[in-house]
């Protein structure tokens, strides 16, 4: 029986350290994937591999692709795609630390550090901007629908693909336009998260409403705020099971489907991307006959 791996489905935690880790020139990818296999996965944990891995042992797992960068009128979508991707959560920012530097220590003859994303969590789960994050999330068995493969087979059902971002903020520059202008560049109040009948056309509920799409593009969003004084954002997640829900809203933000970019854009931009599948765990570890293991 194939089992999701727990953490993609845990509320979010205090703390998250996000990793994306390249394979080292000349590294058996084979090896590498038997290195992580013999690692027992827990529920602080989520692993994810990218397309790079999966051609280094020559295999297919069906829907897995590498992000593709995305440009409209005055954006850029960047892809910065790695061969593998880490979650690491808890409560505790020293203990979650540790944890990571176990885990690189463990893979350091296969990978090396890509990118490194320290997060946490914001008042009742905020963004930064001081806007809740992740309302139209679904729940319950419509999260399991939207987040978790089923039906394709073993070392697929139960797995996930995720799509990630980071995001850097110009909070000085959102902090600048009157309270009015910030709700209207979300299209929710600041105070009340309610949807505004007013909200122009850019407004990023009006770009990436996910029940607005045909069908609709349901995701399970897990961003978190990173950052310190001088450079903050936020760091999106979003699993599904396919990357199309998370590729036709971003088409929608580039203003792609009508020429309309979204509000967000105005203080905020991508700096990097990847898309990555999370295999099922089978007795305690990853489920990995997806790639021939």
């Amino acid at each position: 029986m194939a089992h999701t791996q727990n953490d993609i489905l845990a509320p979010i935690p205090r703390v998250r350290e996000f990793i994306s880790l390249g394979l080292r020139p000349g590294a058996d990818g084979v090896q590498a994937l038997q290195k992580l296999q013999a690692m027992k996965g827990n529920q602080c944990v989520v692993l994810g591999i990218g397309e790079p891995l999966m051609r280094a042992v020559g295999r297919e797992i069906p829907g897995l692709k590498t992000f593709v960068p995305v440009s409209g009128a005055g954006v850029t979508f960047p892809s910065t795609q790695s061969a593998l991707w880490l979650s690491l959560g808890g409560d505790d920012a020293g203990e979650v630390l540790h944890r990571c530097r176990q885990w690189l220590a463990c893979v350091d003859d296969f990978f090396h550090l890509d990118e490194e994303v320290a997060c946490f969590r914001y008042d009742i789960g905020r963004d930064l901007s001081g806007y809740e994050d992740g309302t139209e999330n679904p729940q319950g068995d419509k999260a399991l629908q939207a987040a978790i493969v089923s039906g394709q087979g073993p070392g697929l059902d139960g797995g996930s693909f995720v799509a990630i971002q980071k995001w850097v903020h110009d909070l000085g520059r959102l902090e600048k336009m009157p309270p009015h202008a910030r709700d209207h560049l979300v299209g929710r109040g600041h105070e009340t998260n309610e949807e505004l009948a007013d909200a122009p056309a850019s407004a990023h509920v009006k770009r990436a409403a996910q029940e607005r799409f045909e069908p609709a593009a349901f995701m399970l969003r897990k961003s978190m705020p990173w950052g310190n004084a001088r450079e903050h954002g936020l760091y999106f997640v979003a699993y599904g099971n396919s990357f199309s829900a998370f590729e036709r809203v971003l088409h929608r933000m580039a203003g792609l489907d009508d020429g309309i970019t979204d509000g967000l854009l105005q203080f905020s931009r991508a700096v990097s991307g990847g898309f990555y599948f999370c295999p099922p765990m089978q007795n305690g570890r990853y489920d990995l006959r997806a790639l021939g293991l």
